[in-house]
């Protein structure tokens, strides 16, 4: 049994895992022009530098949290720390585009084998209002990572250390990485001895295609105006999905373990956890690329002012790590509630923005609202699904949850960005309606947190 200081370790080892992988996902939007410019690469080359990452840390996901099933989470996190902070020496280092954007696949992968351990530990080694209180600090370490990137981004970017220019956003992760490794392998738990599930395989390959086909399109379709392979992809994913369904239930009908527990997908709280996570993760991943748009491109704001947009944001986010676990009648509702004040914070953002407003402290301060709304519905929506199975589905659930949110975070992205685009000669109204989505969003995602609650 871990104690409380011992736990702590555990947790800050994890957690520092989870913000090194947002942020890169987020750092190389910041760096995209720089790279273009050194390597004299396209602009659909500088492009899969961002998406590659993206791309495979979605696919991989679910497959990495049944490696952490059969493998041991411990095993499995040192192993994708390992291969994620390799692959940044190699993309710091890459004499060209093509080995860069290798490098960025393989980044992502290592990632995701790290990532989904991240909540499966927390699910193991913490229970009730300590449950509570370290899933404030795993939230804090997603939104807190995203923002993180744009910041460490634009500031390495300015620095330009030694002349190397954007080299050192993948450079620093090295560092971090051997001293985390050396970390983890002092600190976290040994893996208990016992049964191990074998991987299935097949599952694996339908999973993996049928996500493939969903997140590509996604993120590269809108930016290249939704060409015909697009929706020819998006369309194929249908039947993809079909097929792993079929050969999930095949494999549960012989015996064998599936790639994802059936009774976690019928769970119905957590069909209804998920769809509200989704909702509000997909709008705050929509927020960071469009205010980003809004604040460079409309307004002409640098890359570092734009980071900055949403400090405010994240420290609000990071008030419901603490206060949460001290509302103890109030708990329940705290997933409706959550997803309400994010409701609000978007709607005053809107309402400033049709009032006149454009930028400035006031509307960081806006901002805020929708951050706290968004701490508070993450960590109990997030809880909720959790500890809605026991501790044997861990590795089920934290690959879903974590690839819901991937998925919902490439849709907003595409959504958002998409009509955002159409409407760009006037970017005050741009903003505002796709704004006037999130608000119907994260209702929504009100809606289904309800139902979990009830």
């Amino acid at each position: 049994m871990l104690t409380t200081r011992n736990r702590g370790a555990v947790l800050a080892v994890l957690l520092t895992g989870q913000f090194m992988a947002n942020i890169d996902t987020a750092v190389a939007n910041i760096a995209g022009p720089s790279i273009g410019s050194d390597l004299h690469a396209s602009a659909g080359a500088v492009g899969l530098v961002v998406s590659g990452y993206v791309v495979a840390f979605a696919v991989l996901l679910i497959t990495g949290a049944r490696l952490g099933a059969s493998l041991g989470y411990r095993r499995t996190f040192l192993a994708g720390l390992t291969v994620f902070t390799a692959a940044s020496l190699a993309c710091g280092l890459a004499p060209g585009i093509t080995s860069l954007v290798g490098a960025r696949f393989v980044q992502g992968a290592g990632a995701a084998l790290m990532v989904p351990q991240v909540l499966s530990g927390i699910q193991l080694h913490f229970q009730g209002h300590d449950r509570l209180k370290a899933l404030g600090y795993f939230s804090i370490a997603l939104s807190g990572g995203a923002v993180a990137g744009q910041l460490l981004g634009g500031v390495l970017i300015a620095a330009d250390l030694f002349g190397t220019g954007w080299r050192p956003i993948f450079l620093v992760n090295v560092p971090i990485g051997l001293v985390l490794a050396a970390a983890g392998r002092r600190l976290l738990p040994p893996d208990p001895p016992g049964h191990r599930d074998r991987l299935d395989l097949g599952g694996v390959l339908a999973l993996s295609t049928a996500v493939l086909l969903v997140i590509v399109p996604l993120l590269l379709g809108s930016e290249r105006g939704w060409p015909t392979w697009s929706w020819l992809c998006l369309l194929l994913s249908i039947p993809a999905l079909m097929v792993f369904e079929y050969g999930e239930r095949r494999t549960a009908a012989r015996g064998g373990r599936p790639l994802i527990a059936r009774q976690v997908l019928s769970n119905p709280s957590v069909r209804a956890g998920l769809l509200a996570h989704g909702c509000t993760s997909g709008s705050y991943f929509a927020l960071l690329f469009v205010l980003a748009l809004y604040l460079q491109g409309g307004l002409h704001k640098g890359p570092a002012y734009s980071g900055f947009a949403m400090v405010v944001w994240v420290a609000a986010f990071g008030l419901a790590g603490p206060v949460l676990p001290r509302l103890r009648r109030a708990a329940r509702w705290m997933p409706v509630v959550g997803c309400l004040v994010l409701a609000v914070g978007y709607v005053s953002v809107l309402t400033y923005l049709v009032l006149g407003g454009t930028t400035g402290p006031l509307l960081f301060a806006l901002l805020g609202v929708g951050g706290l709304g968004l701490g508070i519905s993450a960590n109990t929506l997030i809880g909720a699904v959790t500890s809605s199975m026991s501790a044997e589905y861990a590795a089920d659930l934290s690959g879903v949850v974590a690839t819901n949110a991937q998925l919902s975070g490439a849709l907003g992205v595409a959504l958002a960005g998409s009509t955002y685009a159409a409407l760009a000669a006037d970017p005050g109204r741009a903003l505002s309606v796709v704004l006037a989505g999130f608000v119907v969003l994260t209702l929504i995602g009100a809606r289904a947190a309800q139902r979990l609650v009830r």
